[in-house]
């Protein structure tokens, strides 16, 4: 029997049943699902990354180090950048040689500020180097050109002797940067070039042509996707241009609030719009679904991947704050939409290989914020930290029996979840809680695999919904070892509290 663990004010638990088939291995978790987005917009870059090598702020080598010290410990897989919007007006050759010689251009996308293009393609590249993450680099298609595209990636990728290799060099880095993935375009149906999918797919194919393989180095080529149920774009682009893609990208933004236009408030919201928010992050699933439909009429051996290269939520801008910044703060419940976003990604792994959340210092679902020489994790922050149990594991088959939330007439299933297996024969589950109000006890069977002991178990909740993070109290929303568990041969008892995420790994 599981041992009853509840927060104070928590109502009775609910029983849900999991049984995990851990002799089914299904599809391979990628760690490439848990990257991040790094776009020129707000302080999500110059402040919140980069500060320069003079500043009082310290860094290393011009990277903040308290940022670079908290991002090691996500092991983050993969950061994709300029853009974003920003992507399709960059012109790559405003942010190379000496930082004193490079021009200012007007942000025309986010706050019209000045860009003074001191962080550039080769800080960015070694901000990578640094993380151990791959680099994801977003291509200007929508003003830019081939040429100026196949010139950008010989400089950062050819290992042999020509213009653009001694111009890398001129600039301090002898060997190449060996950059693998690549976006071709950016949103092209909206902020990159309002183009119509028939001819987005013909410009994909000629900008996809002079996309080169230089010094041994094979390049991954993403197409721009579209957002939400456009599932048109996708089947006129796959059928167009598969043949010349290894992957098409999705937008999802979850919206809480009335609308586009009032997306409501990171922090001043009640039970109506944290459930309208994660009911609705939870309307990825059918978005994947249906991009994936489409997908497999013209690449059913699942060679092309799906990149949801932006997701997470989108509040109303913190007031007082430039509206063109997009900063917002981050609560429990924007953890628990991670975390549910995370789920549904893993469940769909076999097409979804590769994912960045937008983004990542400062900027809408930040997992960091800093303000000056200060920095805070978000409760994000903690979700990413949980789900490295995940990285590169085998995803398990499931059947589950879950209860549902129920708020005004409407109701969702309480229970978020993922289970997989490690190659050392670990079982990871990470459990979500999605009720607000009432604890749920879990009861897991496991078949085909004898559990030893638990070795990991971490929790994160906290007393409200909307409870954040801040510089004065930057633990609210934390880790805490979670051990109020029954394991009696292969069956998990556990309670989760409300409004909660756990992790617990089983040798």
């Amino acid at each position: 029997m599981a041992l009853i663990f509840l927060l104070p004010f928590t109502a009775i638990s609910q029983v849900n049943h999991i049984i995990i088939n851990a002799d089914q291995e299904l599809s391979t978790i990628s760690r490439h699902i848990y990257g991040h987005f790094a776009e020129h917009l707000g302080t999500g870059i110059y402040g919140g990354v980069w500060v320069g090598e003079d500043s009082e702020i310290p860094n290393t080598e011009g990277f903040r180090t308290d940022v670079l010290e908290a991002l090691k410990q996500l092991e983050v897989p993969n950061i994709r950048w300029p853009g974003g919007c920003f992507a399709d007006e960059y012109y790559w050759r405003d942010g190379i040689g000496p930082r004193e010689q490079r021009p200012a251009r007007l942000n025309t996308h986010w706050g019209m500020v000045i860009e003074d293009n001191s962080f550039g393609t080769d800080e960015f590249l070694r901000f990578t180097e640094i993380l151990g993450a791959e680099p994801v680099v977003a291509m200007n298609v929508g003003s830019g050109t081939p040429r100026e595209m196949q010139q950008w990636i010989e400089y950062m990728n050819y290992a042999g002797d020509s213009e653009m290799s001694r111009l890398r060099k001129e600039n301090g880095r002898e060997e190449p940067w060996g950059v693998k993935y690549i976006g071709i375009g950016n949103e092209s149906w909206g902020c990159g070039g309002n183009m119509r999918p028939e001819f987005y797919a013909d410009l994909y194919r000629q900008f996809a042509t002079y996309v080169r393989n230089y010094s041994g180095n094979q390049m991954f080529r993403i197409a721009s996707g579209f957002d939400t149920d456009k599932y048109w774009w996708t089947d006129t682009v796959m059928e167009r241009a598969a043949n010349m893609m290894e992957g098409i990208s999705l937008h999802y933004y979850t919206v809480a609030g009335e609308s586009w236009q009032r997306k409501g408030s990171s922090v001043d919201f009640d039970e109506e719009h944290y459930f309208s928010g994660v009911k609705r992050s939870m309307r990825l699933d059918d978005f994947i679904i249906g991009h994936v439909e489409k997908m497999d009429l013209y690449d059913p051996q699942k060679r092309v991947i799906l990149a949801v290269d932006e997701w997470g939520i989108w509040t109303d801008p913190l007031p007082g704050t430039n509206p063109g910044f997009l900063q917002q703060q981050n609560s429990l419940r924007d953890a628990l939409i991670a975390s549910i976003s995370l789920d549904i990604m893993n469940k769909h792994s076999d097409r979804v290989k590769m994912a960045n959340i937008a983004q990542m210092v400062n900027v809408l679902q930040a997992v960091i914020i800093t303000d000056g020489d200060r920095m805070v994790k978000t409760p994000t922050y903690h979700v990413f930290d949980m789900y490295r149990a995940h990285f590169d594991t085998k995803l398990l088959h499931t059947e589950a029996t879950i209860n549902n939330y129920e708020y005004n007439d409407e109701s969702i299933p309480a229970i978020s979840y993922t289970a997989s297996k490690s190659d050392n024969g670990r079982i990871n589950i990470t459990l979500t809680n999605k009720d607000a109000v009432q604890s749920q006890e879990v009861e897991i069977e496991v078949k085909g695999h004898d559990l030893g002991t638990v070795s990991t178990g971490k929790l994160l909740t906290s007393d409200k919904v909307n409870s954040i993070n801040t510089f004065e109290d930057p633990d609210r929303v934390t880790l805490v070892d979670f051990d109020q568990y029954v394991l009696n041969g292969n069956r998990l008892a556990i309670t989760l509290p409300a409004k909660s995420i756990v992790v617990i790994t089983v040798e």
